[in-house]
């Protein structure tokens, strides 16, 4: 005690990490933000949809802790441990956030975060929501984080974008944020940050609950948000070749050609 008393008055107190060193800025970063950024009101003045789309944390589904306090007479009781053997299963929900509109779309998968997932989790919100915003649009502008299953690297993403071009008659434009940015995101803050506050204190112990929780998500903006439950299993390591890629309508940006790219019907 007397130590932190004498720390107290010479200035010191408790802190704790701040996450603030992103690594080296990506050289073309600002080229990057104006791009897109330019990339948004084109579409959007033409009428087109813009889209968000990420992936949030996965979630194990079962009587585990969630962090967050709830006003109740008695604590709920969760196990212990959270080992993933005594999980119902472990829920992958990938985000898709209308720029326009300010709704959001989460499509809840149980197999893998692949780009197959990805794509399929787009393409059925098309399906639904997107291409009747507005009636018969045939393009379609996504931006995404530079990793995961929605980066710029993976094969089999492009592969299944352009197949959905083909299929579809669709114009898909893609921008990917540079490195270490992914939290300026809109998606981050406008549609998974909400979603945490509304399940916050409460165990997810089943899917149809998660899925509820995710459907009565709202905000002061107006945010409204749907859901589906995707069963599919996805298989993992699809390689795709060399003549497969080059057989892709793909056309890249000349601003920072790695991280922009767009799939012609």
């Amino acid at each position: 005690m007397t130590v932190r008393r004498l720390l107290k008055a010479m200035g010191f107190s408790l802190k704790a990490h701040v996450k603030r060193l992103s690594g080296p800025p990506h050289p073309d970063r600002d080229r990057q933000f104006r791009h897109i950024q330019r990339q948004k009101r084109k579409f959007l003045k033409a009428g087109q949809p813009v889209i968000r789309v990420d992936t949030k944390n996965t979630e194990l589904i079962g009587n585990f802790k969630n962090s967050g306090t709830l006003w109740a007479k008695e604590a709920d009781e969760v196990s212990v441990y959270d080992f993933p053997s005594d999980a119902e299963c472990r829920a992958i929900p990938y985000g898709i956030y209308d720029v326009r509109h300010k709704r959001g779309h989460v499509s809840v998968g149980i197999s893998a975060d692949t780009p197959q997932f990805a794509v399929h989790s787009i393409r059925e919100w098309w399906n639904h929501t997107g291409a009747k915003q507005p009636p018969n649009a045939k393009e379609l502008l996504i931006t995404a984080a530079s990793g995961g299953s929605n980066g710029h690297r993976p094969r089999l993403g492009k592969h299944e974008l352009q197949r959905w071009a083909d299929e579809d008659g669709l114009a898909i434009t893609i921008a990917h944020y540079p490195r270490g940015a992914s939290k300026w995101n809109d998606i981050e803050h406008r549609l998974f940050g909400p979603i945490s506050n509304n399940w916050a204190r409460q165990p997810l112990r089943s899917l149809d609950l998660m899925l509820n929780a995710i459907r009565g998500t709202t905000n002061q903006g107006g945010l409204s948000v749907t859901a589906r439950l995707d069963r599919r299993i996805d298989q993992k390591k699809i390689k795709v070749s060399d003549k497969k890629m080059e057989q892709l309508n793909l056309q890249r940006h000349k601003t920072c050609p790695d991280c922009f790219a767009s799939a012609g019907r």
